[in-house]
């Protein structure tokens, strides 16, 4: 399965550049003015795909030139640029799909891309916002294994309802089997005791938010 780094017309932070760099990708798909990131960042897409109105034109220009292709869509549709880039990343067989620059500026855009990951379409790859320092994806049951380092911050939030059956190993604040109510902060801000942490989850959905570091 591939691994492929979706770079999306968020908000390009400071450090994002050699986090990326960090990890070799089989595929980068630029999305809309995402390309207008990779050219700042040195880096050639594979393909740049969207309606494109907030792209360059000299940045399409200059991709064009190099031969990189080009998947153009109408501005009135039903899916924004970032879900047609996910749903080709998921058909090129995407294992682990790392979505970059997909926060910061418009709160509507920023809360649409987060429960983008509660998709069913989208179950069968890993997918992780990546901020300079936060790594971001969504658990489902039965859980699983949280890396990381002492002292690091996790933050377990509920999606789409409450997550119930929650039980955590290697956590300063152990959840025993209980439930974390939709819309609750209760699951902020933890902190790894041990690692790697565990996390069983019984029902429902959890948005894992890992800090280095205290948050």
């Amino acid at each position: 399965m591939e691994r492929i780094l979706v770079i999306a017309n968020g908000e390009l932070e400071p450090g994002m550049g050699p986090r990326l760099s960090s990890l070799a990708f089989d595929q980068v798909i630029a999305v809309d003015g995402g390309a207008d990131h990779c050219r700042r960042l040195g880096l050639v897409p594979d393909l740049v795909i969207g309606d494109l109105d907030s792209l360059a034109p000299e940045t399409l220009a200059h991709f064009a030139q190099a031969g990189i292709p080009c998947e153009r869509h109408p501005a009135q549709k039903d899916e924004t640029d970032l879900e047609l880039a996910l749903r080709k990343a998921m058909r090129q067989g995407a294992g682990h799909i790392v979505l970059a620059c997909a926060l910061g500026g418009r709160l509507d855009m920023i809360l649409a891309n987060v429960l983008l990951l509660a998709q069913p379409e989208y179950r069968g790859a890993r997918i992780e916002l990546w901020e300079p320092r936060r790594t971001s994806w969504l658990l489902r049951p039965p859980g699983g294994e949280i890396p990381g380092m002492p002292g690091a911050t996790l933050s377990l939030i509920p999606l789409q309802g409450d997550a119930e059956g929650v039980a955590t190993e290697g956590l300063a604040y152990p959840l025993r089997g209980e439930t974390l109510r939709f819309g609750h902060g209760r699951g902020l801000s933890n902190v790894f005791r041990e690692a790697p942490a565990r996390v069983r989850l019984g029902a429902g959905m959890l948005l894992v938010v890992h800090t280095p570091g205290r948050a």
